[in-house]
């Protein structure tokens, strides 16, 4: 286990939990290869430990966002997985990423000026996935560029290896919703048309991480699955399809315990007041590790000596306030751990609990999570 040091906030990865979740994706998927989506960091995880752990579960490809994540992908991997990039680079950038990727690194392209400027870059052959735009409207070409964006492969010759084609699923996480089929209904006019220019569209792939949990349909030749390997599911909807262990346990510490008289307020702008006399904990973790501000009026808890504790006032840069269930309110002494997520006793709050009080989704609570936050590998 890495040392935390002397910061009192960690949080604590587990990688067997990143490596049991690939294999029971994996397994999900049937034939499909599972692709690892270890991009911020690994969702807040730690990129390499994600990727690693990814691939020791089953992953056969790896999928980040940009190309200083790909570099440090390929560099700390003992692995010849293919690391796709999920966003097109930059034309103006394209000459300087084709020149630093290695071979193992596939680029994605979604626009003829991505294409040309791609195949202009000089050096060796380079793989791409043509990302189609079925209706999420982020990034890809939508059905009317898809014949200039052929024409440029096309062109391309030798210089670009079309490897395979894709594109995102906007709401798979909602399992009636109709527009998911809509969407693959879109994809796969889209691949008739690609192969009707003479392209050969390879490795085809469509599922994300609630793609592959509730869209059979969605699971083509690769399934990319991202905040599933890190053992949360994409929405409340999803949750027990699969058996996923959560990978990252947040935890901090008491620093100091004191009594809040009646009509006493806490933290800035006085926006909560103690009802009665009140023992409230200060805890070594702020919004500059990653902790929402507005998490105690949302009514995020935290456990303490296995009880739920309500945050209190907001959260300051580096310290939060905890009112102290009242059945341990005597027992609570600085040092004390505290966990933000994970489970302590009979307790659990998980990233799912504190993004539905926050009106938010478990991604971003978990990338929200600070560098100055020390990863802590068990």
């Amino acid at each position: 286990m890495t040392s935390p040091g002397l910061s009192p906030t960690a949080a604590r990865v587990r990688p067997v939990a990143i490596e049991s979740n690939a294999r029971r994706l994996s397994e999900l998927a049937g034939g499909a290869a599972l692709c690892a989506v270890v991009k911020a960091d690994g969702y807040g995880h730690g990129g390499l430990t994600a990727a690693r752990a990814a691939l020791a579960g089953g992953a056969s490809w790896l999928a980040v966002a940009t190309v200083d994540e790909a570099l440090e992908v390929v560099e700390g991997t003992d692995s010849d997985a293919p690391v796709l990039m999920l966003s097109e680079v930059a034309p103006s950038l394209a000459a300087e990423a084709a020149a630093v990727c290695p071979e193992r690194v596939r680029f994605t392209v979604a626009s003829g000026a991505g294409v040309r400027a791609l195949a202009s870059s000089g050096g060796a052959e380079h793989a791409v996935h043509l990302k189609v735009d079925t209706g999420m409207h982020r990034m890809g070409a939508v059905p009317g560029e898809l014949g200039a964006v052929a024409g440029a492969l096309l062109e391309a010759g030798s210089t670009l290896h079309i490897e395979g084609v894709w594109t995102h699923l906007a709401v798979a996480d909602a399992p009636d919703d109709p527009f998911t089929a809509e969407q693959l209904r879109r994809f796969d006019e889209a691949l008739a048309t690609l192969r009707g220019y003479g392209l050969r569209t390879g490795v085809v792939h469509a599922a994300n991480s609630a793609g592959l949990l509730a869209h059979a349909d969605a699971r083509r030749d690769l399934v990319r699955a991202g905040i599933a390997v890190y053992g949360v599911p994409p929405s409340p909807e999803l949750d027990g399809v699969v058996p996923l262990e959560p990978a990252m346990e947040l935890v901090s510490r008491v620093t100091a315990v004191r009594t809040v008289a009646p009509g006493e307020s806490v933290s800035y702008g006085r926006h909560w007041w103690a009802a009665e006399p009140t023992r409230v904990a200060t805890v070594a973790i702020g919004y500059a590790d990653g902790i929402r501000r507005s998490s105690g009026p949302a009514g995020v808890e935290v456990l303490v000596r296995g009880r739920r504790c309500p945050i209190v006032g907001v959260v300051t840069m580096d310290q939060l306030m905890v009112a102290i269930d009242p059945a341990i309110s005597d027992q609570v002494i600085p040092g004390d751990e505290v966990v933000l997520i994970g489970r302590q006793g009979a307790e659990e709050i998980t990233a799912t609990e504190i993004a539905r009080r926050l009106g938010t989704i478990a991604y971003e609570v978990l990338t929200s999570v600070s560098a100055r936050v020390p990863r802590v590998v068990i």
